[in-house]
This record gives structure tokens, sequence and C-alpha cells, in this order.
């Protein structure tokens, strides 16, 4: 089955969703998450099926989010179909968690937002050494979601809220560290694993499909999430942005100050909204009660003017420079964005 934007297959017994923008970095659609979303509920009743691999077209990115200029101009417009995208994301987000079947995510290039919301929820998460993993959301006006404020919190020490608050972007090692890859492949490999895997037994095991990417896979290198979690705990422990940006400021060498550098042009708003969301997670029982949470946010940020000026400065304009309202931590809030999806998240 092709649709344009995804290329659903059967190779053996492995079933194949290939996501197909490699223009826009395979950055997700209203219409794409639904074909997704149909494409796994067929496999998870077709027998003949023992996997289910996620990869994405072009040697780019597995999958940069969704498509944010839509997202700007649906919440511009106020159509309505920012909602439904997010309701539908998170809740294939949540599908992915609970497959019942191995599920396998070529994590290749580029991997943002919306695609560590179909990766690293998977039981069997891919990185190459071409890897670029992300949740870049506070630097436009936005915050971590897709249950990153699941994932992120149960990263070693305090690197997810790290990753959460900065919006860099990690290589395989810090991936694999951070809990939101499992191995690193390499890139030249990511066929044969489709094409071993279409060989298995119908009723394979996950543990069937994990002695299959063990085999192929290699050594990731040293992870500078790793190398850096002692000055990375130290300063990321507090419950307060004004704190962290405090305790940065009084650390020594060059990563350190770089984070606090980059801290410093994200939206506040965003900083102080994303840092509650991450400790609320911490405290949360499972990824539907923060994807619920995250909803609302989202929904909330729909009147956000950071919101549209993030994605204006960084898809539209390009000036890369936003003006954010307001402009300091010490002014920015976040009681409004805390009110519950209505309706509520069905999942």
């Amino acid at each position: 089955m092709q649709d344009g934007e995804i290329i659903i297959e059967r190779q053996g017994t492995t079933g194949v969703i290939r996501l197909n923008r490699p223009r826009a970095l395979n950055s997700l659609t209203l219409p794409m998450i639904r074909t997704i979303t149909e494409a796994l509920h067929g496999f998870a009743s077709d027998a003949e099926v023992a996997a289910v691999v996620m990869t994405g077209e072009g040697d780019r990115g597995f999958c940069a989010g969704g498509d944010i200029r839509a997202l700007h101009e649906s919440a511009r417009t106020g159509d309505g179909l920012a909602a439904t995208f997010w309701r539908e994301e998170f809740r294939l987000n949540h599908q992915i968690a609970s497959y019942p079947k191995p599920y396998v995510a070529l994590m290749d290039g580029i991997t943002m937002g919306g695609g560590v919301g179909l990766s690293s929820h998977g039981r069997h998460r891919i990185v190459t050494e071409r890897t670029r993993l992300a949740m870049p959301e506070t630097g436009i006006g936005y915050v971590p979601d897709v249950g990153a404020t699941w994932l992120l919190p149960q990263a070693p020490g305090e690197s997810g809220t790290w990753l959460g608050l900065t919006g860099l972007d990690i290589g395989a090692a810090d991936a694999i560290h951070a809990g939101l890859a499992d191995r690193q492949i390499a890139s030249s490999r990511l066929g044969e694993v489709i094409d071993v895997l279409s060989a298995l037994p119908r009723g394979s095991t996950s543990g069937d499909v994990d002695a299959v990417l063990q085999a192929l896979s290699e050594p990731a290198g040293e992870s500078r999430l790793s190398q850096n979690a002692a000055m990375i705990d130290r300063t990321f422990g507090f419950d307060s942005v004004e704190e962290i940006l405090a305790a940065l400021a009084g650390e020594e060498g060059d990563f350190a100050a770089e984070t606090r550098r980059v801290m410093l042009t994200r939206s506040p708003t965003s900083l102080k909204l994303a840092l509650t969301l991450l400790r609320a997670g911490r405290r949360s029982a499972s990824l539907a009660e923060c994807l619920s949470r995250e909803l609302g946010a989202c929904l909330q940020m729909l009147d956000n003017p950071d919101f549209f000026e993030g994605i204006r400065a960084a898809v539209i304009d390009k000036d890369r420079n936003p003006k954010w309202s307001p402009a300091s931590v010490e002014a920015a809030t976040v009681e409004r964005f805390l009110k519950p999806a209505e309706p509520p998240l069905s999942l």
C-alpha cells in the first residue's frame, strides 16, 4: 500500500511502514498519522506478521517531527486541525508503547519531536552513526510532548531534564545513555536488518528480534551526557529554571557555559512549562497520564504568542531571532497552561 506520504508493505513476516516525505525530513501530517495507526492495527491482527519496522525514506532523517508550518497555520486560523493532530498523534504514541508485537524503529538521521514519539516508545529502538536526536520544542515557543514527559524523567540522573530544557541534539551514544534507544547499527546495514527480520518465523518473540538486532549491532562509543553527568545532576536537580541557570553560571567548563547560553535563547515560558511538566512526569504512574497532561498544555499553547513567534523565526521568516514575550524567565508564568484538555484524551 502506498499513499504518497506513507509506504506500507509486507516483507516476509515483517510489516514495514516507511515515512515518505524525505524532502520535508519525513515530518508528520495528520493523514500520515491516520495511515500509520491503521497499518499498525492491521499488522497486529495479521497472524503472518511477526514484527513491524518503522523507517524513514531518504538519507537525511527518520522523522523531524510534526509539520509545524501546518500547526502554525491552524493555530492562526483556529480551524481545529492542530488540536486534532495532537490528539491523534498522542493516541498513536500510546498505541506504539503498548503494541502487542515486536516494534522496531530505525532512527537513522534526524529524529526529533514527533519522530521521538514514533520511535522511543517502541520495544526495539535502533540508532546509527548518523542519528541526531532532540526534543527541540523550547526553541520554538512550545514544550516537549509526544510522551516525552514520561520518557525523559526516566533517563539517568538529570540528563532528561537537560534534553528537555536545552532542546540540543544528541548522537547515538547519548540516545542510548538516556534510554531513548537500545542499540547502534551502521546505517549501511539497515536494509539487512529488514531482510533478516523478514525471515523470522511467524510467532517470533521480542527475544528473537533482539537476537537479530544484537548480531548486527556495533559499539556506540562514548556518551557526552555520561561524561558530564555529575555537572548535569548538580545543576539540573532544581525545580525552578532560575535556580538551574544560577547553578550553571557557577560551573566551570565549556559544556556548562554552552548549556546556559543555549537556555537563555529559549522561550522563558516554554522553559518554565517544560520543567513543570517534566517534574510532574517524574511523579506520574503511566504514559497515559503524561500524554493527557501534555495535551492540556498543548491546547493552551495555541493562544501563546511565543508559539507563533518561535515558528515564525524558525521556519517561516527563518531569521532565527525570536522575540519572546515575556522576555525573561523571572517574568514568565505557566499556571494558565496547566488546564486539563477538554474533552479529555481518549486512549
